[in-house]
């Protein structure tokens, strides 16, 4: 073993290579010696558990490999197939191109993010957008920070820092990524009160568990879940009357978020932001790069007063969005504004994509598959947490190599996901399906040439 360890080259002999020569052109020296040291170390580490050291050639590959990889971007563009709109794993929303723009316009250079151009003073960043957001829901007054999350922790610890917040037991629920609505609150210094039970939770439940340690009722709308049968909630409604009566705030987490009617595209109802200020909650929180269709942002509508107490908070510092968001998400309120929502917002325009349309493409695509494909009914989600249990009818590519005895489905998505282009789709019952609906009209092109590369590749 010993002879194993004699055999690694040394820093600077690998320094030498002219392989890496090249490298040193693009790249620091302190650069190119710490990922050798850490080369050389993987080695040692491998030879201590009885393998044989590499060769000098395999070791000087190794490091070049390590730094064309560091050397690329990871997050690369693809299409999405799945037929789920709002695809967490996949970015979420795809942006209007208003939104695009005012995004790379922030980003170029200077501009009035906390600075009135009138007065020549320092302005706050959020008055960018609290008139676009008062005006779309009625509300007195608006902050925006990162995410959602952000604006739930950071209502409750403005408002009820050491104090008691009552949720109802069926929305102490599980969201994305393994996340918990109580694991979330407790973070806000706030001692959840839970009432009620799985299924059923009444007014008088909230009632009975009200203390003077009580700061404020939480209501959490169940986004991506549906309970049925016997089951009973108490309304918003309910819950605003209760906080009107004890003096409490309430809080509607929303979750998604909604401007528009989702009954008039043949989903089911989703709360709409506006209702809930109607209805009277204090604050209303909901994220920006869901249903809004716009970049990752928690939005805070509500009660001018409570939204100031927000404001002052050394959390909202902590979590307020930055430039490039703030003019994406601006530009996309704005279609909201004109009424240009499912013109303009790719997300709605997806949703209310008709049937018809997403047949004449999928057919196109299933064109130039021959053999390998055709084209079936199939369904298309919302996702991203929005909308449980409804879907839209859509139209779906199924691929099949016949030719191919096991795992056919995904040895073809992989063939997919490794193109120039990724194209990802959904696999069921070992088949491949592409899904028109999830995938912009405008990236019909790329995905024709990936799929005529696809099947030459299969039919070779």
């Amino acid at each position: 073993m010993s002879s194993e360890f004699r055999r690694l080259p040394s820093v600077d002999h690998i320094l030498a290579e002219e392989r890496i020569k090249e490298l040193a052109k693009d790249y620091p020296h302190n650069q190119l010696v710490s990922l050798i040291r850490q080369c050389l170390e993987r080695e040692r580490l491998a030879i201590a558990d009885g393998e044989l050291s590499a060769s000098f050639d395999k070791i000087v590959e190794s490091i070049q490999v390590k730094f064309d990889q560091l050397g690329h971007l990871s997050l690369r563009p693809l299409i999405n197939a799945t037929g789920v709109i709002l695809h967490t794993n996949l970015g979420r929303a795809p942006l209007a191109r208003e939104a695009i723009a005012a995004m790379e316009i922030a980003a170029q250079g200077y501009c009035n993010l906390e600075f009135n151009l009138d007065s020549g003073a320092r302005a706050p960043r959020d008055a960018h957008l609290e008139s676009i957001l008062c005006q779309l829901t009625g509300a007195e007054a608006s902050l925006v920070v990162n995410n959602n999350t952000s604006a739930v922790i950071l209502a409750l610890t403005a408002l009820a820092w050491k104090k008691d917040v009552i949720i109802s037991r069926g929305e102490a629920v599980e969201i994305g990524g393994g996340f918990r609505i109580p694991d979330i609150i407790r973070q806000s210094g706030t001692k959840l009160v839970e009432v009620g039970t799985t299924n059923c939770t009444y007014g008088a439940d909230y009632e009975q568990a009200i203390t003077p340690r009580t700061a404020a009722l939480l209501r959490v709308h169940s986004s991506n879940f549906r309970v049925i049968g016997f089951t009973h909630s108490v309304t918003l409604e309910e819950v605003v009357e209760l906080g009107r009566r004890h003096t409490l705030p309430v809080l509607d987490n929303l979750g998604s978020g909604c401007f528009l009617d989702t009954t008039t595209f043949g989903l089911g109802p989703e709360p709409l932001v506006a209702q809930s200020v109607v209805l009277g909650a204090g604050l209303v929180c909901f994220s920006g790069d869901k249903l809004v269709g716009g970049p990752q942002a928690g939005i805070i509508v509500g009660k001018k007063q409570l939204i100031d107490k927000l404001k002052k908070h050394p959390l909202a510092r902590a979590t307020r969005i930055d430039k490039v968001r703030l003019a994406g998400l601006a530009a996309t309120l704005v279609h909201y504004l004109k009424g240009e929502a499912v013109k303009k917002i790719p997300v709605w325009g997806m949703i209310a994509t008709p049937l018809v349309e997403i047949e004449r493409r999928a057919k196109k695509w299933a064109e130039v598959l021959g053999n390998l494909a055709h084209v079936t009914d199939g369904e298309s989600v919302v996702g991203g947490g929005s909308l449980p249990g409804s879907t839209l009818p859509t139209k779906l590519v199924a691929i099949i190599d016949k030719r191919q005895r096991r795992n056919t489905a995904q040895t073809l998505a992989r063939r997919l996901r490794i193109s120039k282009i990724p194209i990802i789709g959904r696999i069921s019952g070992d088949i491949l399906f592409l899904d028109p609906r999830s995938v912009p009209p405008e990236e019909d092109k790329v995905v024709l040439e990936t799929l005529r590369e696809f099947a030459a590749i299969l039919l070779k």
